[in-house]
């Protein structure tokens, strides 16, 4: 049994039947990259907060946003709210792991959560990150892509070359294959999470190479949205529900539904029961085992019965195991990078560090 986080939730949740002593109410911190109105990464997480208040209110739900990564900006606001009474803190930027993982160090009578980092070792018992198997829904909303199509040109902006952000290409172009066999998929990358001038340059950029399905895995959303929506043609949102932005010519979103993993994890730490937990390690929900936190948004009208029946049975194959990386997978390079029928690890799909065959764009140098 690990007692150490167990001992000081333990303390925090003394006498749970009624409502704790105002000394003793549970304060949770959440650290954001950006404020809640970025149509995006924040604003779902953030969402996810106020969902996680409304379903416990006896908690007290700490929120400081725009903090730059990385640095010791990140470091400086979680130590503040851990000074301000906080004994749980969800650090939500790729950037902030580092610093998330020192503060838990630092304070082993704290747990801290990392969004959608790796743990690092020695692996703490009051430490863990937690994410969403996130080429489900991109591979669905693929399909979308692929089927929407008329020049067989599809875009992608996006922000770094991290496993993630590859990811997610690589996914996109996987699904479009489903329903347009010889897609091809052009990036860009910004260098930023969110920088709607480089943005905008970029998603001109493919509107020059003749795509005509946009989507992005950036922080916030609505430039490359408006953007296309603005040269008619059809857009793919992510992290949030982008409609808004493009009535015309939204197709879906990959979006981020974070309540119900939140409130879990709460529940968990308020039974003291979190260092025996999945969230005690590398947490990542998918269909298969029916907690991804990722999901495919509602599909608009310009979606069709048949594309949709091809969703789901794509939907119904994931939740049985089924990977969108399943094998064959080759590069750009021509090397096979997983083989036929094989299935590679979590561990190996959160490592990903190329491009697949038929993805055009180049990779920014460090």
């Amino acid at each position: 049994m690990r007692w150490t986080a167990l001992l000081v939730v333990g303390v925090l949740i003394a006498g749970c039947g009624s409502p704790p002593p105002a000394d003793r109410q549970l304060t949770v911190g959440f650290v954001f990259i950006a404020d809640q109105h970025d149509l995006g990464y924040t604003q779902a997480i953030w969402e996810g907060s106020e969902a996680l208040a409304r379903a416990m209110p006896d908690i007290r739900v700490l929120r400081t946003p725009n903090i730059p990564e990385p640095g010791r900006a990140a470091e400086k606001a979680m130590e503040d709210q851990i000074r301000r009474g906080a004994s749980v803190v969800f650090a939500t930027s790729y950037g902030y792991l580092d610093a998330a993982y020192r503060v838990a160090r630092r304070h082993p009578d704290v747990i801290v959560l990392h969004q959608g980092g790796v743990e690092k070792t020695p692996r703490l018992d009051n430490f863990g990150t937690y994410y969403g198997t996130m080429e489900e829904p991109v591979y669905l909303a693929g399909i979308i892509a692929g089927a929407a199509t008329k020049t067989g040109r599809i875009g992608a902006v996006t922000a770094f070359p991290i496993p993630a952000v590859l990811n997610d290409v690589n996914a996109f172009l996987l699904g479009a294959r489903v329903t347009r066999p010889d897609a091809t998929e052009y990036v860009q990358f910004t260098g930023s999470w969110c920088d709607p001038k480089a943005q905008r340059r970029a998603a001109r950029t493919l509107l020059g190479d003749e795509v005509d399905v946009i989507t992005q895995h950036l922080d916030c959303t609505r430039t490359i949205l408006e953007t296309a929506e603005q040269a008619g043609i059809n857009s793919i949102g992510y992290h949030s529900d982008g409609s808004e932005a493009a009535p015309h010519g939204y197709l879906v979103g990959s979006v981020w539904n974070w309540s119900d993993m939140l409130i879990d994890v709460m529940r968990i730490i308020r039974r003291g029961a979190f260092a025996d937990s999945k969230y005690n390690g590398d947490f990542r929900g998918g269909l298969a085992t029916g907690d991804n936190p990722f999901v495919l948004s509602e599909m608009s009208g310009l979606v069709s019965p048949e594309t949709k029946a091809l969703v789901s049975k794509a939907e119904a194959r994931m939740k049985s195991g089924w990977s969108p990386f399943t094998g064959p997978i080759v590069d750009r390079a021509g090397r096979v990078r997983v083989p036929a029928g094989v299935t590679p690890s979590r561990k190996e799909i959160d490592r990903m560090d190329y491009l697949i065959e038929g993805v055009v764009g180049e990779l920014p140098t460090k």
